[in-house]
């Protein structure tokens, strides 16, 4: 599918765009790639046209598409960032130059990774777009990966794994952090993406043959009570989620019900509520399988409810309910933010607060190399969204502790730690939290600071570094009072009598 496919795409998706700038924006990038070939041998331009139409087909808007398609120019070609303005505005211009600086460190050793990562960060605090047209990028990159040499896919699939996926995973991109996992799995672990792909495959033939009868026995009882219904389908789970999480189930895939699990998508909010109510009518629910993140949503602001239910023959059949407006963050995240629909270009952006803390981050965090497996557990894992008592949300990685939860609070709240309670049960300080849980620290104004012995179990970096901090402070002061003591006692010393 050639410009006139993408033309097409984003004709359906925004009658009102600008297509004759896109077909220039198009015709310009093929003339400034002429000539240059891809490691497949094919034509350069196939990238950016690539990577514009994803941009298109997840309903992206005009300037962004534009962007995409000349991405690659300043670097590869003798146009200039100014050329791009001159011809394409200023917005676009930022947009490519952003991508270009990205493009510019390779992933060779720590640290290059966390030079890459600062960039990243810088881009994402400066313009998030920039991170979204690369995401598209690497996405295509990583499908054409079989053309390079094998060190060199396994450089740009390590790389996708520990550092791209891990940031859409944080800006709510649900189905692009998956493909990308997926698509880098592959090369970095052929041995295991061969094993579980093989156990997915044999595991949902099996569960299918009563998925799709449930799944008909249910849309008969929504339709019988009047739940309106916009979609209702399975869903396969990505490979390399599968993995993480037969990894935490010792490889026993019984014990995993969401390999396949049912969708419904719904209107509102008050439908989300009256579907589950159906379901649980009809199955029997397991047990503390309900999880509202409607209610609660998590950290990087996916909603949406999960339940699972017994269904024909004892299966367990996972189902998740949203909204469409749901849907579409759970799938694009921030992404969502510059879709258009009914014709309204939307542009706002929610409130993600560790984007606001980036240009901080990268000024601090990077000096020192070993902070980098912080970075990565403070920033890149699964997260948790845990409760004071007074309904404040605290968003932590997880397994993340009350010790890191007390930090997070305030810096005196976890020097001053002496105990807590989770869930109103007095609990231990190493006691690894869930989401959604309700944690009370217990804090003694006497105590004078923190306990070293913490080190070994706090998981986030500030909870480590004020640790570390204090004890560092605390054997100055020891130092300094003992200089001062000798000192005084060598001034108390008679001049007749030699200090010992």
């Amino acid at each position: 599918m050639g410009v006139e496919g993408l033309l097409k795409t984003i004709r359906t998706n925004n009658p009102e765009a600008d297509l004759d700038l896109v077909r220039l924006a198009y015709d310009y990038a093929a003339k400034a790639h002429e000539g240059q070939k891809r490691a497949s041998g094919e034509p350069y331009i196939t990238h950016p046209l690539a990577v514009a139409r994803y941009l298109a087909e997840i309903n992206l808007d005009t300037s962004m598409i534009i962007a995409g398609l000349l991405h690659d120019v300043p670097e590869d070609t003798g146009v200039t960032i100014e050329d791009v303005e001159k011809n394409f505005g200023s917005d676009v211009a930022s947009m490519v130059s952003g991508i270009t600086k990205l493009g510019k460190i390779k992933y060779r050793g720590v640290e290059r990774y966390i030079e890459n990562l600062r960039k990243m960060f810088i881009a994402i605090a400066q313009d998030v777009r920039i991170m979204i047209i690369k995401f598209a990028d690497r996405l295509h990159n990583l499908k054409t990966l079989g053309s390079l040499p094998e060190n060199k896919r396994y450089r740009i699939a390590l790389e996708s794994l520990e550092i791209f996926a891990p940031i859409a995973g944080r800006l709510g991109m649900g189905e692009i952090k998956g493909q990308l996992e997926d698509l880098s799995f592959k090369y970095v672990d052929p041995e295991n993406y061969q094993w579980v792909t093989k156990l997915q495959t044999e595991s949902s033939s099996e569960r299918n043959k009563n998925l799709e009868q449930t799944r008909i026995i249910t849309e008969k009882e929504f339709h019988t009570t009047g739940i309106p219904i916009i979609s209702f389908h399975g869903r396969v789970k990505h490979i390399y989620s599968l993995y993480r999480k037969l990894i935490r189930y010792n490889k026993e895939i019984d014990k995993i019900y969401d390999i396949v699990a049912l969708r419904v998508i719904v209107p509102t909010i008050a439908d989300c509520y009256a579907t589950l109510g159906i379901i649980h009518k009809l199955w029997r629910p397991v047990p503390n399988r309900i999880k509202d993140y409607i209610a609660q949503p998590k950290p990087n602001g996916y909603q949406s409810l999960h339940t699972a239910t017994f269904c024909l023959e004892g299966e367990i059949v996972e189902f998740q309910i949203r909204t469409e407006k749901m849907h579409e963050e759970a799938e694009y995240g921030i992404a969502a933010h510059w879709q258009y629909k009914d014709g309204i270009k939307e542009r706002k952006i929610k409130e993600i607060t560790w984007i606001n803390e980036l240009a901080q981050i990268q000024k601090t965090v990077f000096k020192n190399i070993k902070d980098i497996e912080n970075l990565k557990i403070d920033f890149f894992q699964n997260r948790i969204f845990v409760w004071t008592p007074k309904g404040d949300i605290i968003d932590l990685p997880e397994e993340a502790t009350p010790i890191d939860f007390a930090y997070a609070i305030h810096t005196d709240v976890g020097n001053k730690c002496v105990g807590c309670r989770i869930n109103n049960q007095l609990s231990s300080l190493d006691t690894s939290l869930r989401n959604g849980d309700i944690v009370d620290i217990i804090t003694d104004k006497k105590r004078k600071g923190p306990n070293p012995g913490w080190l070994k179990f706090v998981k986030t970096n500030g909870a480590k570094s004020r640790i570390k901090s204090y004890a560092k402070s605390s054997l100055t002061d020891w130092i300094k009072d003992k200089l001062s003591i000798m000192k005084k006692d060598k001034n108390d010393t008679p001049p007749n009598q030699k200090a010992s």
